[in-house]
């Protein structure tokens, strides 16, 4: 099954889903933290608590207890709170200034984030595609059940699926976006745990390799 097939049906199910909400680039990074081990409402709760005062500088500056406390509705503030440092302290390197590190090479990037504490490779794909708007495919649980059920030969690790859609797909970041999206709300709606096959658009070419 070719991917740019899967995308077409599921874009005409669902469309545009203007995918990941975020007021600043900042706050696209500190959700991408807050989202591990945890559901998207979890987060937009840590968020909140921000009461709008979501800046590099106000984390850098913020006692750790308190940035715990502000981000305990994610789950596992402890941790969370030393990788929200981590990673804030790496874009202030870029002196916050997006376009800045947007003039590296995305395999320098990406190279460099994952030598942040708390960010692997999901972490750091979500950060380049929906922070700086750099082509990186996303590949989370959803992708690879999708996948599986399909089924799509795209391996069985990360950086092998990651690798085969964006060799099968154009290199563009609102295709990556809305794609990764698309997964995400069909996996919500019908590719479950516990599938439900019935209305999924993708019924017709699913093989339900569960």
């Amino acid at each position: 099954m070719k991917l740019e097939k899967i995308y077409q049906i599921l874009f005409k199910k669902y469309g545009d889903l203007h995918w990941w909400p975020a007021d600043t680039p900042f706050e696209v990074i500190i959700g991408a933290i807050l989202t591990q081990n945890t559901a998207w409402t979890n987060v937009e709760k840590a968020l909140e608590r921000f009461e709008g005062n979501l800046s590099p500088e106000r984390v850098l500056n913020m006692p750790l207890e308190e940035l715990q406390e502000i981000i305990r509705p994610s789950g596992f503030y402890k941790q969370k709170s030393q990788y929200l440092k981590a990673v804030t302290e790496w874009f202030a390197g870029y002196d916050c200034e997006i376009n800045e590190i947007k003039s590296r090479p995305l395999t320098d990037i990406r190279s460099e984030l994952l030598k942040v504490k708390g960010i692997g490779n999901e972490t750091a794909d979500s950060i380049i595609l929906y922070a700086l708007e750099l082509p990186s495919f996303v590949i989370d649980a959803y992708t690879m059940r999708l996948f599986k059920r399909i089924p799509v030969d795209a391996g069985t690790t990360y950086m092998e699926a990651k690798n085969f859609c964006e060799r099968e797909l154009p290199r563009d970041a609102q295709l990556y976006k809305n794609f990764h999206a698309l997964i995400v709300q069909n996996a919500k709606e019908h590719c479950r745990k516990k599938a439900l096959c019935t209305a999924c658009p993708l019924e017709q070419v699913c093989q339900k390799l569960f």
